[in-house]
């Protein structure tokens, strides 16, 4: 199910938003290992196949409890960085509780978890702005809409990302202040189109520091 996300846009600046589109099931990857030595939670979790930036989760870990997310029913995904194929790192996530004592040491057990990446492979990312739902293209990835085609989607593959930026060359003469976007993938073999962000609001503000 397509999520919904607000579009903030600054004139004056580029906007560049990665997105990572995800789906059921969630994959669980068992840790066997956490390491605090780098000043950051890094599992290593074998084969873990979690893309670099992708978002994921711990339960269930013995001694290092503080890890594990507090609501396994609904959890608190946090940012991963990929270090290689076996070890994961929880960048800027200071291994210390709410009462300022270093966590626990790891002893055993544990599972992490992220939600599957779709795959990008023959998909071909589509943005469009309007002033409403069924309005007026504002602005937009299309060729049809020329000369309003100044949006640029490029999917990767390899990364799970898609990449949307309008340059501060476009945003600086935008004229508008509000609108509403969407972001849906055309697959170029089965000609199946699924929708990534649901119509969600766009807002445009002014910048504060100008050349």
């Amino acid at each position: 199910m397509a999520s919904k996300q607000t579009l903030s846009i600054v004139r004056g600046k580029t906007l560049q938003l990665v997105i990572r589109w995800d789906t059921d099931p969630v994959v669980s990857k068992a840790i066997t290992a956490i390491s605090l030595a780098n000043g950051f939670p890094r599992p290593t979790v074998t084969s873990h196949g979690c893309p670099d930036g992708w978002r994921g989760y711990v339960t269930s870990v013995q001694g290092m409890k503080q890890i594990n997310t507090e609501n396994a029913e609904r959890p608190k995904y946090r940012d991963i960085t990929v270090i290689d194929a076996n070890t994961l790192e929880f960048n800027g996530w200071n291994p210390v509780d709410d009462n300022g004592r270093d966590w626990s040491a790891y002893t055993s057990g544990g599972f992490f978890k992220y939600k599957t990446p779709v795959s990008l492979l023959n998909e071909t990312p589509r943005v469009k702005i309007k002033d409403r739902v069924g309005g007026t293209v504002l602005l937009s990835t299309e060729a049809g809409d020329s000369p309003l085609n100044l949006i640029v989607a490029d999917a990767d593959d390899a990364l799970k990302t898609i990449t949307v930026e309008i340059a501060a060359t476009v945003t600086e003469d935008l004229t508008w202040d509000k609108g509403v976007w969407e972001v849906e993938s055309e697959n170029s073999v089965t000609g199946v189109v699924r929708s990534i962000i649901a119509p969600s609001p766009v807002i445009v503000g002014d910048e504060v520091v100008t050349p």
